[in-house]
């Protein structure tokens, strides 16, 4: 029998003009087996010979072109797959708004050709997954049930599918998740994938040892994108303990002559490195270089500004 959930997701892709029948498939396998397709994608799980037949079929079915050169093919997988960093307060703001939203057109946030919209229908139903990066290693980093499914109908899908490795949870425990990974030293990455409806549908709290998509950003696949902030040292406070060098996830500070030093080109925005520092030495800035910000109560503001504006130039 079809669980209900599942009919609402097939639902919500048919309103959709460019969702088509092998987008819905490609979710629906992503979100009913998120182990094996983390597990293969990863290179920690590999296909048995008997499925291998099938693997190239759907392999086949759901690839697009990407263009002739490896760095074509690469930014064509993350142009459809993808994940922006959020710092803390950005991630809690997205897991305590109180009403539906619906906010399109934001490549300068989100800069990639398709799965850029964030339209949350039921903000309130989050559910709490364990982990397929962290579960599908051999020696995982605990907790595994960070990663946050947020609004409908994903929520209600995985929640459906998944019913050991998943739970509802209130806001404030979404928070909460927020809030201990952070003190963990992992990175926060609101999640965009074409086939899951071409819009945002989870929190991720990653960890650089895990994670898929920091392992796919090492390697080339431009997957990742910044908060649109760059850290800042304020030589006046630091005192060169080597903290942040050692906590950044992404590798973008040294320590040279006892002075740390911050790699711009590497940095990602993340925040950890300031929730780390002991002499509150380091801060975020706003770098226009990097994007803009997933801010998305200011977001939500001034689309309804807009929104009012164009009423009143209707009207008169």
């Amino acid at each position: 029998m079809i669980k209900r959930s599942t009919r609402r997701f097939w639902k919500a892709g048919r309103a959709l003009a460019e969702y088509s029948i092998t987008d819905f498939v490609h979710g629906y396998v992503y979100a009913r087996w998120p182990y094996h397709y983390i597990g293969l994608a990863t290179g920690e799980r590999s296909v048995p010979w008997l499925l291998k037949p099938l693997v190239a079929i759907l392999a086949a079915l759901f690839a697009r072109s990407g263009g002739e050169t490896d760095r074509d093919r690469r930014r064509a997988f993350a142009d459809r797959y993808h994940g922006k960093v959020v710092p803390t307060e950005a991630a809690e703001d997205l897991v305590t708004l109180d009403r539906p939203i619906e906010l399109r057109g934001l490549e300068q946030i989100i800069p990639y050709a398709t799965a850029r919209d964030i339209v949350l229908e039921d903000p309130d139903h989050i559910v709490a997954l364990e982990c397929p990066c962290r579960s599908v290693r051999e020696n995982p980093c605990l907790p595994l049930d960070v990663c946050l499914i947020v609004g409908e109908p994903f929520a209600s899908f995985v929640a459906d599918h998944h019913p050991k490795k998943a739970r509802r949870i209130a806001q404030s425990e979404a928070v909460e998740i927020l809030r201990a990974e952070r003190d963990r030293g992992h990175v926060h990455h609101a999640f965009f994938k074409d086939a899951m409806l071409s819009r945002f549908y989870a929190i991720c709290n990653c960890c650089s040892c895990c994670c898929g998509a920091m392992q796919a950003w090492r390697s080339g696949t431009p997957m990742l994108v910044s908060s649109g902030f760059t850290a800042h040292v304020g030589a006046e406070r630091c005192i060169a303990c080597g903290a942040c060098a050692q906590i950044c996830p992404f590798d973008a500070i040294s320590m040279e002559d006892d002075i740390p030093v911050i790699d711009e080109g590497r940095c990602m925005g993340c925040g950890v490195c300031v929730s780390k520092c002991p002499q509150g030495a380091l801060s975020l800035d706003l770098d226009p270089r990097k994007g803009e910000p997933l801010e998305v109560q200011k977001l939500t503001v001034d689309d309804a500004r807009i929104g009012k504006g164009a009423e009143t130039k209707r009207a008169a």
